[in-house]
């Protein structure tokens, strides 16, 4: 079964949340890829606000398809997070505490993610049709001329995720893989 989260996350949520648990979120999500890593990381480079207030929150790795009509977004699967690598360290130290994307992410990360207590989380790759109907809302808030890359606010309810790395230093990657070479 899964586990609800209810957003924005905090301490106490966090210190709950374990490698391998299925997670329904629900509230406010920040939506963000390359592009925008990049200006979010440039912006605190010269001292300027981020588009968002980024403490408690989570970034998705999103780009989402051309909305259909009646639809509030159109497919709205995860994207590859070791891209961002080179740009959550700071993101991270700024409050950032959870991210959704798909794939491993670094030493780095995870080790940041221990320290700072942040948590990332998986969604389904290709299955972006079905997460799209956990998102209520979608507003673009920042980097509107970025198109699928701007920043949005989504609002969501019951969004389907796993925790991958925890603040515990558990990686279901890392632990799926040992378990399966016992097996052999």
């Amino acid at each position: 079964m899964a586990k609800i989260v209810d957003l924005p996350l905090n301490e106490e949520k966090i210190q709950d949340l374990h490698s391998g648990e299925n997670v329904w979120l629900t509230g406010e999500i920040y939506v963000a890829r390359d592009a925008a890593h990049k200006r979010m990381i440039e912006a605190l480079d010269k001292g300027q606000p981020l588009p968002f207030n980024i403490q408690d929150q989570i970034i998705y790795y999103m780009g989402p398809s051309p909305t259909r009509p009646g639809m509030v977004i159109g497919s709205a699967g995860p994207t590859t997070s070791s891209r961002m690598d080179v740009y959550s360290l700071r993101l991270i130290q700024a409050g950032l505490k959870g991210m959704i994307g798909k794939g491993k992410r670094s030493k780095a990360i995870r080790e940041a993610m221990q320290q700072y207590h942040a948590v990332y989380f998986a969604a389904i790759g290709g299955a972006g049709a079905l997460i799209a109907r956990s998102i209520r809302k979608s507003e673009i808030i920042a980097y509107e001329e970025l198109g699928a890359e701007a920043v949005r606010k989504l609002w969501v309810a019951n969004f389907p995720v796993t925790v991958v790395n925890d603040i515990y230093g558990k990686d279901l990657y890392a632990d799926g893989q040992a378990r399966y070479r016992k097996v052999l």
